[in-house]
């Protein structure tokens, strides 16, 4: 009886061992296959230096194309009709509305000229009903707006001075695809960001606002359209003369930056005076042979709302880079057993990788990795992650991010190389500045660094002519700013 027990014991011990070496054994593979997910992935986010550069070239190439002819390239280059940017000049009440998603802000500011500038504004921000963002009539979309400015031009105080006899002004930014058709009026293209009112399709924006304010005895004329965009050009142009560009990095992308009006094959009105004209790329449907695609983006593009479109905005932009890791994370999970024998429910969940989720788990430094493995369990209930898992996230941000940096560069290099600025000729010195607005440039600081040194390393020795410049809530002060240099009241003296 105690050899049978002995012997018992003997053979459940070798079976223990057995599964233990197995799943060591198992573990070493699905460990190995994580790795090789990881190189893979990386080597197809690649971005050598002459990859980038054949980005820029490509950037700069569809840009002369979409100047030449409407629909010549995947680069709309839209005409904005702002041929006056700000000069510092400027002076008197203006107002400014900013519509591009649930919310729109209402803004006034009182400007003082050269000596006092910006001498005093102030904000209102107001959420917008779902059954607004949805209606069944453009009226009661822009009826609601218009009650709500006109509340606000009501709570005016004795600090905004508005000339007697003199017509408040006010720039509207409008955020949604827009077919410009002078500086203050432009059709609806489509709606986007969850607004769906069908009858303002194809309509003048501004008309429709127009008649709205008049319907509630609202004396205001819009003397700028214009997007976010060419409105942090603007913001950035009145702080800063050097100012050339401007580039939005935040949930989405955009760029858009001051051409000579001459070089606008497709402009068949009058040169302006000013000899310039503002171009709004719409870049984040810039496209080309040269940007790293990978399987993730494919397949993250075939499920969009809008499969086949907006390629650069995908690759690089907030909206997106945290849907990216996700993707990865979950083949990992599928594949290589990331997490352990199970697949977190909630890893499946698209978009529930959000970019700031992402950017706390990048910029974590300490030694176990705290903050990732927190953001793992909070966000995807994986309750116990081992440290080398959590290094894994970590690579993976970097790559996704480094990618996405590169990208954004290069584009920024593509704009220089168009203004033929990208280079120092014959020893001269200019200064320019690119404005840049938008939470993932302002708040990733790995993003911003990595994006700010490689186009140092792009530029090479014209690096130090070019200034990469923070521009907070361009858009909205820039509206105003633009209602300001369109005024209709230019060249008569302030009384």
């Amino acid at each position: 009886m105690g050899k049978l027990v002995v012997c018992v014991a003997v053979v459940c011990s070798a079976a223990a061992a057995v599964m233990l070496m197995k799943r060591r054994m198992k573990n070493c593979g699905d460990w190995g296959k994580a790795m090789a997910i990881l190189k893979e992935f990386e080597e197809k986010c690649a971005t050598s230096v002459g990859k980038l550069r054949q980005v820029a070239d490509a950037m700069s190439v569809e840009m002369h194309a979409g100047l030449a002819s409407e629909g010549g390239s995947k680069l709309k280059m839209l005409i904005s009709y702002v041929d006056n940017l700000p000069t510092g000049d400027e002076q008197g009440l203006y107002y400014a509305l900013d519509l591009g998603g649930t919310n729109f802000r209402v803004m006034r500011v009182q400007l003082g000229g050269k000596e006092n500038r910006i001498v005093k504004h102030e904000v209102k921000e107001v959420s917008i009903p779902q059954n607004v963002m949805a209606g069944s009539s453009s009226d009661v979309l822009f009826d609601f707006i218009a009650t709500a400015l006109a509340e606000f031009v009501a709570t005016e105080g004795d600090d905004f001075h508005l000339p007697p006899g003199r017509q408040r002004e006010l720039g509207f930014t409008f955020s949604f695809p827009v077919k410009q058709l002078s500086i203050a009026s432009g059709t609806l293209i489509k709606w986007t960001k969850g607004f769906s009112i069908e009858d303002v399709v194809g309509q003048d924006v501004v008309g429709e606002l127009t008649k709205a304010m008049e319907r509630v005895s609202l004396d205001v004329r819009v003397a700028a359209l214009v997007n976010d965009t060419v409105g942090t050009l603007a913001g950035g142009r009145y702080n800063n003369p050097d100012v050339i560009a401007a580039v939005i990095l935040g949930t989405g992308t955009n760029a858009a930056y001051v051409e000579r009006a001459h070089a606008i094959p497709k402009w068949h009105g009058l040169l302006p005076k000013s000899g310039e004209m503002v171009i709004n790329m719409e870049w984040g449907n810039f496209r080309s042979t040269h940007l790293p695609v990978t399987e993730y983006d494919q397949n993250l593009d075939a499920e969009s709302l809008n499969p086949a479109e907006q390629i650069y905005e995908k690759m690089i932009s907030g909206m997106y880079l945290g849907e990216i890791l996700r993707r990865v994370l979950c083949r990992m999970a599928e594949e290589a057993s990331l997490f352990g024998d199970y697949v977190p429910q909630r890893l499946k969940i698209p978009f529930i990788l959000r970019t700031p989720d992402m950017a706390a788990m990048h910029h974590d430094e300490s030694a176990d990795l705290k903050v990732v493995g927190n953001k793992l369990k909070d966000i995807l209930e994986v309750p116990n992650s081992t440290l080398k898992t959590r290094k894994i996230v970590v690579e993976l941000c970097d790559i996704i991010t480094s990618r996405g940096a590169h990208l954004s560069a290069a584009g920024i290099v593509g704009i220089l190389k168009k203004l033929g600025i990208d280079t120092l000729k014959n020893g001269e010195k200019h200064r320019s500045v690119v404005a840049v607005d938008g939470a993932l440039f302002e708040r990733y600081t790995k993003f911003r660094n990595c994006m700010e040194g490689t186009i140092k390393e792009l530029l090479g020795d014209a690096a130090d002519s070019i200034v990469i410049e923070l521009s907070s809530d361009g858009s909205g002060i820039g509206a105003a700013l633009l209602a300001a240099s369109h005024s209709q009241y230019l060249g008569l003296d302030e009384s």
